[in-house]
């Protein structure tokens, strides 16, 4: 079985995802700080993690290296409400394995926590980088599509004023790759 460590500092939200997850297979800890999230680590032993990127006064940034330290083979996905590009590059050049935005349905989880390190190498060895242009249309895209698309909620979301978003919504990148 699975073991899953969710660290995250919304009760509400750790349970319902810790619920949904049980469902699906996953024997799950729930720990709602930082500090808490490094002792179960070491006591639980997880298979995956579920961070959350901001921990009350904590940036749960800075959880990944002790974490990737101490769990080599942990499988990390970063949840966050404050998604851009920087920190998605952040994350995992840090050692995160995937990096999601919040809210976040229960299939995408799955797709997340199911994919192996190697799955995402190997795809990533195939692929061509994608160009800047394309990679902050498929991220405006993913929020777009978690706010269902609401414009000016994932306005808000992205911190950018909802005609900026409109505008970028209207040039989608012709060119997938760098040239």
């Amino acid at each position: 079985m699975n073991k899953l460590l969710i660290i995250e500092d919304d009760l509400a939200l750790a349970c319902v995802l810790a619920r949904r997850l049980t469902r699906h297979g996953f024997m799950c800890a729930q720990a709602h700080d930082a500090t808490q999230g490094l002792l179960l680590a070491r006591q639980f032993k997880p298979s995956h993690i579920l961070l959350d990127m901001k921990l009350a006064e904590d940036n749960g940034l800075t959880l990944i290296e002790p974490l990737r330290l101490h769990l080599p083979k942990v499988l990390m996905v970063l949840l966050t409400g404050y998604a851009s590009i920087a920190t998605a590059v952040e994350a995992i050049r840090m050692g995160a394995d995937n990096y999601l935005a919040k809210p976040v349905d229960t299939q995408t989880l799955l797709n997340a926590l199911n994919s192996t390190p190697m799955d995402m190498a190997s795809s990533a060895i195939d692929e061509e980088p994608l160009n800047p242009k394309r990679l902050e249309w498929e991220h405006i895209q993913q929020v777009l599509n978690a706010n269902k698309g609401n414009v000016s909620a994932t306005a808000r979301q992205l911190g950018m004023h909802r005609r900026t978003l409109q505008r970028k919504l209207l040039k989608k990148p012709v060119s997938c790759h760098l040239g």
